[in-house]
């Protein structure tokens, strides 16, 4: 089957090798994740198909398990009323059935090969796919970590070491700074909320005792 040796030769690739030896290892191995996707695509119709057929074939099986059974009981009405004759045909029926059983036992057992093998290379692939979408994603984050070292170093290049360092506190400090004052914004929000609920809280105290005393005032 042409579509399990492009698979398994994806399966064989090692992803590691390819990318280092690709001259844009980003664009080597987005193809790759491509080509993943479409062959488990293909993959996962061919499953559903090689199930479908698997279940045909068990139908017609248990159709002729059946046949077979209703022969051998015409046969014994047959043997009941003494007519040799037509039992014998019938137990030829029968038995014409059990051979089809039998054969749709074996296409059924090569069937279920055939499903277990395609599941297989569907599970391997899909975890073969992770793994290239993964590596995909580590690579992303080195180019971007290599161009900010990049960028850092032409940085270093450009400026002072003391004036750089400078930039850098007082980049601190501003920081610092907002987070203060977020903070503290943060503060004043939850003090308000809880001072807020206990006059609520403090508020249906209040009804309720004056609800009870009246109450009580009018029952004297």
């Amino acid at each position: 089957m042409a579509l399990m040796e492009r698979v398994s030769t994806l399966l064989r690739a090692n992803l590691n090798d390819l990318i280092d030896r690709a001259e844009d290892p980003a664009k080597m191995i987005k193809q790759v994740i491509l080509d993943m996707e479409n062959q488990l695509m293909q993959v996962k119709t061919q499953v559903a198909i090689a199930v479908a057929d698997l279940h045909v074939l068990e139908r017609k099986r248990n159709e002729d398990a059946e046949k077979e059974a209703s022969w051998m009981h015409k046969a014994g009405l047959a043997l009941g009323r003494e007519d040799d004759a037509l039992a014998r045909a019938a137990i030829e029926r029968a038995i014409g059935s059990r051979k089809m059983t039998a054969a749709f036992d074996e296409q059924m057992a090569d069937q279920k090969v055939q499903v277990e093998n395609l599941k297989s290379a569907f599970e391997k692939l899909q975890n073969k796919l992770a793994e290239a979408r993964a590596k995909a994603d580590v690579l992303v984050a080195r180019q971007r970590r290599s161009r900010v070292m990049t960028t850092a170093a032409d940085a270093q290049l450009n400026a002072g070491a003391v004036s750089h360092s400078t930039t850098f506190d007082r980049m601190e400090d501003k920081v610092r700074h907002n987070e203060a004052y977020g903070e503290a914004l943060h503060s004043m929000v939850e003090d308000d909320i809880e001072g807020r609920l206990a006059s609520l809280e403090k508020e249906e105290e209040v009804e309720k005792l004056l609800a009870e005393l009246k109450a009580t005032r009018s029952a004297a």
